[in-house]
C-alpha cells in the first residue's frame, strides 16, 4: 500500500513526529463535541469513498410466544443510500529555520501551528454532525429529515430549561427512544442552565444531567439559542470513519514545510426520531 501520508519525506525526527502527533490528537479531543457521545464506526482505510447508510423501519415490538411464529413486521432497511466520505483538511506550515534551531540549538520543537490546524478540523466535524453538510448530501443532527421537536419556553426563565428537557424525553420515550440521553446546548443557553433552580440551591444544569444522563455538553456550532435531546446508541446513529485524524506531510514550499491535519468521517443517522430539537 502507498504511504499516502508521506511521513518519512519530512525533515522531522521520530521523537518530533511522536510530540506533534499528540499534540494534533490532544487538541482536536479538547474540543471535538459530537464524538463525546456519538459511536464510532471504523475505521476502515482511506481507499473506501462510500458507504452504505441505512435508515432503518419495521415494527418496534418484540414477539413473545411459545412456537416462534411472529406476523410482526421485522425491523430491517427501509431505506438505503450510500454516502460521500470526505475529507476534512487543514493545512499549516512549519519555517524550515524553526527545524534547525530545534536540531541544531535545542530549541524546542513549536507545534502550536499543528495544534490551531487541529483545531480548525475538529470544529468542521462537528458543524457537519450539528448542521450538516447540503452540498454533500450529508443531514445534521439540526436538519435531519423527521426528527421530533419541541417548541421551546423562555429559557431565560429559572426552570424553563428542566421543564423542557423533561417534555423532549417524554416525547422521545413515547415515541420508543428510551436513552440514554445526551443534551447539547449553545455557549449561551449553557450558561443559563447553571443557575440556581427555584429555592433548592441546586445548579438547574444539576436537575437537567438527571435527565440527560448521557452527558449535557455545549458546542458553539449550534450559535445562540438551539439545542437538542439524543436518544444516544449505534442502533440510531454513527459516526463512519474511513481515516481518523492524522497529520501528513505535502511538500516543500520556498524552503518551509507544508503539513495537513486531515480525517475522512460521514455522519450515518440511522433513526432521525431518536433527535428532538428545540425550536
Amino acid at each position: 500500500m502507498a504511504d499516502y501520508l508521506h511521513r518519512e519525506d519530512a525533515p522531522l525526527t521520530e521523537l518530533q513526529w511522536e510530540k506533534l502527533d499528540e499534540v494534533v490528537v490532544a487538541t482536536a479531543k479538547q474540543h471535538l463535541v459530537g464524538r463525546q457521545f456519538i459511536p464510532v464506526f471504523g475505521p476502515f482505510g482511506v481507499g473506501l469513498q462510500t458507504i452504505q447508510h441505512d435508515v432503518f423501519d419495521g415494527t418496534d415490538q418484540t414477539c413473545v410466544n411459545m412456537t416462534g411464529d411472529c406476523d410482526e413486521a421485522p425491523l430491517g432497511t427501509g431505506q438505503r443510500e450510500y454516502k460521500r466520505l470526505p475529507i476534512l483538511h487543514k493545512d499549516f506550515q512549519i519555517h524550515w529555520r524553526d527545524i534547525e534551531s530545534s536540531a541544531q540549538v535545542g530549541v524546542p520543537f513549536d507545534c502550536s501551528l499543528a495544534a490551531a490546524a487541529s483545531f480548525f478540523v475538529a470544529s468542521t466535524e462537528d458543524d457537519m454532525i450539528f448542521n450538516g453538510r447540503p452540498d454533500l448530501d450529508i443531514d445534521g443532527l439540526l436538519t435531519v429529515a423527521n426528527r421530533q421537536t419541541l417548541s421551546k419556553g423562555d429559557w431565560a426563565e429559572a426552570g424553563a430549561i428542566f421543564a423542557d428537557v423533561v417534555g423532549a424525553s417524554e416525547k422521545l420515550g413515547k415515541a420508543g427512544f428510551y436513552g440514554p440521553y445526551a443534551l447539547v446546548l449553545s455557549p449561551k443557553l449553557y450558561a443559563l442552565s447553571n443557575r440556581v433552580y427555584a429555592n433548592t440551591g441546586v445548579l438547574e444544569i444539576e436537575q437537567v444531567e438527571k435527565i440527560a444522563d448521557a452527558g449535557v455538553y455545549r458546542s458553539s456550532q449550534l450559535g445562540d439559542d438551539k439545542a437538542l435531546l439524543i436518544s444516544t446508541g449505534s442502533q440510531n446513529m454513527d459516526l463512519a470513519i474511513s481515516q481518523d485524524l492524522t497529520t501528513a506531510y505535502l511538500d516543500t514550499e520556498k524552503m518551509n514545510h507544508v503539513f495537513r491535519v486531515m480525517e475522512i468521517l460521514t455522519l450515518r443517522i440511522k433513526r432521525p426520531g431518536a433527535i428532538c430539537t428545540f425550536e
